[in-house]
């Protein structure tokens, strides 16, 4: 057997067995330290955290078996000479899942920004979104409403003349809508669903006493003021009507849900 054939078989027999058990470990304890980071809630909803979590476990407990199995057996073997038929080379799915993981570790995931609301049509779904409608609490103040909780109150009964007058206190990210005047402004939030892959904007226009530029787009507000009717991009919209504006900070769960 040639020095060129012996070489090959060490990597197939040695080197591609612990890619494996490299790239299962690093998606593991990538998984884990998303979640013990308080990064995992950007990517997944919570309610199925716990299924992520078991999965990285049974990736940590899979990895650390087979190179406990791996150690065990430190033989060189040959192996029957066979002519495999397959489009990529031995192991090139392992090092796929190795380089992403890597770049995981490396790429810290980001919340969603007002452009990609954009993108996605925001300014559209205002009183017809995906938002699942609530039954009504007639014990819930208005002004204790979230942004998403007005959202859903409108999918339910969307006529805006009803909500005129009430107080509201919400809080979201900043969206400069091309078609808006200087003196509106979006705010808006984004609702996960399952992941990162799905989710979707929801939010209302904010009517400001002031010019819009001094809140650049991405930037988090609480809006306290009271609801109104306007003809915003050329439909009658319930409005926020903003008496006060507070720039705050991104909240370390960004996504509604």
């Amino acid at each position: 057997m040639t020095s060129n054939q012996n070489r090959k078989l060490k990597i197939k027999n040695i080197l591609l067995p612990w890619l494996d058990v490299l790239a299962i470990t690093a998606w593991g304890i990538l998984i884990i330290r998303y979640w013990l980071t308080e990064r995992l809630n950007l990517l997944i909803h919570p309610d199925y955290f716990w299924l992520v979590i078991l999965g990285a476990i049974g990736f940590l407990i899979v990895g650390v078996f087979k190179a406990v199995q791996l150690w065990q057996t430190r033989q060189r073997y040959e192996v029957p000479n066979v002519q495999h038929i397959s489009l990529f080379p031995p192991g090139w799915g392992s090092a796929l899942l190795l380089t992403t993981s890597v770049l995981g570790f490396i790429i810290t995931p980001q919340v969603f920004a007002s452009q990609t609301a954009l993108d996605r049509g925001v300014t559209e779904l205002i009183g017809a979104t995906r938002t699942q409608p609530q039954a009504f609490r007639a014990t819930v103040k208005p002004e204790e409403r979230s942004l998403i909780d007005w959202v859903r109150t409108l999918n339910v009964y969307p006529e805006p003349d009803a909500y005129t007058g009430q107080k509201v206190k919400v809080q979201g990210f900043v969206i400069h809508a091309p078609e808006m005047d200087k003196n509106h402004l979006f705010l808006a939030r984004f609702v996960i669903t399952c992941c990162a892959a799905d989710v979707y904007p929801v939010g209302l226009p904010v009517k400001l006493s002031e010019n819009r530029d001094q809140f650049p787009p991405d930037t988090w507000l609480e809006v306290e003021g009271q609801m109104v009717t306007e003809i915003v991009l050329g439909k009658r919209q319930l409005t926020i009507a903003a008496n006060t504006l507070k720039k705050i900070p991104q909240p370390k769960n960004p996504y509604s849900y």
